[in-house]
């Protein structure tokens, strides 16, 4: 009898510290895309270069989460609600390095426009920036709360993101036609407009898992096959 709860228990704690890695990793994320877009706004290249600096904190964060979950999966062989929090967490740990990874690559693009002239076009990245941190700690907030309909809205507001990034995109290639001095500049920006909307559908794929988290439900590609 002991011995049984003395394996529960150890089983408990280690749930516990899954969850509480995956907590750091996500605020990592989320501090990590702010920090980014706080270098391009105030052109700061010593934030930039501390956010590819902690590029490799994640890296070592996923590792640890992906061999806690299958140390799980092999020695207590979890079922139920227990099972779908550890299929989650293998899915969701993807989608908070891959953010880190996009905060990087921002950070990166900002190192180089910081060497050019500041940009005077009227092209408002901060708009479309402020909508992607939104929903990626709405979508952070919904795994934390296992709140499934915030989740399902989540989904929903990424078309909002899609959408800002084809009036940047148009904008910014109107501007490469009118003049060609403007290419450089301008394709730094599409970049950096692309690694937004990425930063959103991670947040849609994160929302996605927690509906099957607390739910048991699959939304992935629901709306297109309801087409």
């Amino acid at each position: 009898m002991r011995d049984q709860q003395h394996t529960r228990t150890y089983y408990e704690r280690q749930l516990r510290e899954l969850k509480d890695r995956l907590l750091i990793m996500s605020s990592q994320a989320e501090s990590m895309i702010s920090d980014s877009i706080r270098s391009f706004v105030d052109r700061r290249p010593t934030l930039a270069a501390e956010v590819i600096e902690r590029d490799d904190e994640m890296d070592r964060l996923e590792m640890e989460i992906d061999n806690l979950c299958y140390e799980i999966l092999a020695l207590e062989q979890p079922v139920a609600c227990d099972l779908r929090f550890i299929a989650t967490a293998l899915k969701i740990v993807k989608d908070l390095e891959r953010i880190g990874d996009i905060a990087v690559n921002i950070a990166e693009r900002v190192l180089e426009l910081i060497q050019e002239p500041e940009w005077k076009r009227p092209i408002d990245l901060q708009i479309m920036a402020d909508a992607a941190q939104k929903i990626l700690k709405e979508s952070l907030d919904a795994f934390v709360n296992s709140d499934a309909e915030l989740a399902e809205k989540i989904v929903l507001k990424d078309k909002l993101v899609d959408a800002m990034y084809e009036q940047t995109f148009r904008k910014a290639l109107s501007y490469m036609l009118e003049d060609p001095r403007s290419i450089s500049r301008a394709l730094k920006l599409i970049f950096i407009a692309k690694h937004l909307e990425r930063v959103g559908d991670h947040a849609a794929n994160i929302a996605e898992m927690v509906v099957f988290l607390v739910r048991g439900q699959d939304i992935r590609h629901r709306t297109h096959l309801a087409g």
